[in-house]
């Protein structure tokens, strides 16, 4: 049995992903992918389910969604406002969705990449091994009115429940390590990097994010004679304006603009969610500070689930109150309990 959530309205650039597809960047195509990896793992831990499993990305606002089918939802990243049924949703929790109910999601309240998971994940088409949208690719398309994702109606997830969202939604401090071509910017001008203040850029996307600054710009030794070559998600380009831009997970495969360093794994998703005009601060660490921060972030990971806790509902917000059972075992206050 298939079952469906009908998309009745869609903001712009919302689409399909996961996890992204690996091992085709020698053929010129990046993993893509959510661009908040920790929203898919948060989502799943949430579900009990893989952070395999598709999800719709939403970005800066949502849209209307309603089931053919009773299922349980989850919703993570950036934080938007929900309701279900006009009744408002916690965001970063895991609900039921009844069939036939509306659910609405509206605009950002902080962050920029929302995501809307469903129980077993939808059953997209898979290309080349992935269900993921990569649109800079063409591969897949933003989701739009009238489109319906088919989802398994007999995945069961456990609703009510939430984890406390960390701190990644505001910008701050993003940990680097020293690229292929750090060594063409001089010591002083890698240093004034890191002191920099800087403020994220309104031209960002999935392909990049630039950094704003009111300093002077970053110029390499030599950046006009470095040759085109393999760019990683992370990888810092400077471009010949002397502005930085990070590169996130639709960016191109190669690339000859000079990079200052590259953002660890673990704090592209602080970088994807920073908002407009959010502060932003890099700092250089070594490649061994790197590695343990990565491994405590795996580990971090596997944890989540077991961090998932009840979640407490207000009473007025509960538009069907007088469907639960709130009282059981009632006895008379005057009867003789031991009359026949």
């Amino acid at each position: 049995m298939t079952a469906h959530l009908k998309v009745m309205s869609a903001g712009p650039s919302m689409s399909i992903q996961d996890l992204g597809r690996e091992g085709h960047l020698a053929y010129g195509l990046t993993r893509g992918g959510a661009a908040d990896r920790l929203a898919l793992h948060e989502g799943a831990a949430l579900l009990g389910q893989s952070a395999a499993c598709a999800a719709i990305e939403m970005v800066g606002i949502g849209g209307t969604f309603e089931a053919t089918a009773d299922t349980v939802i989850a919703l993570t990243g950036a934080r938007m406002v929900a309701t279900l049924e006009g009744a408002p949703l916690v965001w970063h929790a895991c609900h039921s969705l009844p069939a036939g109910a509306k659910l609405v999601i509206g605009g950002v309240q902080s962050g920029n990449y929302g995501y809307l998971h469903i129980a077993g994940g939808f059953d997209t088409p898979r290309h080349m091994g992935a269900r993921a949208s990569h649109l800079n690719a063409q591969i897949g398309a933003p989701l739009q009115r009238g489109d319906a994702l088919a989802f398994d109606p007999t995945k069961s997830a456990r609703a009510g429940y939430f984890l406390s969202p960390d701190n990644r939604l505001q910008g701050g401090v993003i940990r680097v390590i020293t690229s292929f071509q750090s060594d063409h910017f001089s010591s002083e001008t890698r240093e004034r990097f890191a002191r920099t203040a800087f403020r994220r850029d309104p031209r960002g996307n999935r392909q990049g994010v630039r950094m704003d600054t009111d300093a002077p710009g970053f110029y390499a030794e030599g950046g006009l004679s470095i040759v085109s070559e393999v760019i990683t998600t992370g990888d810092i380009q400077v471009a010949g304006d002397g502005a930085p831009y990070v590169l996130m997970c639709e960016s191109q495969t190669t690339g000859g603009y000079p990079r200052i360093g590259t953002v660890i794994p673990s704090d592209l998703p602080k970088v994807a969610q920073a908002p407009v005009g959010g502060a932003i601060r890099f700092e250089f660490i070594s490649h061994d500070a790197a590695i343990d921060i990565e491994k405590r972030a795996r580990r971090e990971i596997k944890s989540l689930s077991s961090q998932a806790q009840p979640l407490v509902r207000d009473p007025h917000d509960i538009a069907d109150l007088l469907s639960y059972q709130l009282i059981s075992g009632a006895v008379s206050a005057s009867a003789d309990p031991f009359a026949r």
